[in-house]
């Protein structure tokens, strides 16, 4: 893979007209290697496809940048495995946080398309403080 962004335009909607501009200007940067938060992608099937520096770190002991090629199914125990499945089946989005080892973590999974076609999914996990502001703008 050449690049991250060029490969995976899941995050401008298809229909955007922004979408062919960002395709252009982000083309050659390789921002999603070396981005802070873990960026996991699979394809509909469950296979892992890419993973970022800070997802291999990340999932280490779980195998690491071993774990391309197999599937993220397997990664995940029940209930998250059987609710994984289904968001693969039909594409839904999740998010959520959690708490590990001392870490605040806000996990978002999301389908991400080429063109109108679903392709997979998009984990990205992002830490983040535990006491976090929220504001409500109008």
């Amino acid at each position: 893979m050449n690049s991250f962004f060029s490969e995976f335009i899941f995050f401008a909607h298809p229909m955007s007209k922004f979408r062919k501009i960002a395709i252009k200007k982000m083309n050659h940067i390789d921002w999603a290697t070396e981005f802070p938060s873990a960026i996991t992608v699979c394809e509909k099937n469950g296979t892992i496809i890419y993973m970022n520096q800070k997802a291999k770190n990340t999932f280490k002991k779980g195998g690491g940048e071993n774990l391309l090629g197999t599937n993220v199914l397997a990664c995940h125990p029940e209930p998250a495995r059987t609710k994984l499945m289904k968001m693969l089946q039909e594409g839904n989005t999740n998010s959520y946080t959690i708490e590990k080892n001392g870490v605040k973590k806000l996990i978002h999974q999301s389908p991400w398309f080429e063109g109108e076609s679903y392709m997979g999914f998009v984990e990205i996990s992002i830490e983040i403080p535990f006491d976090m502001p929220h504001f409500k703008r109008s």
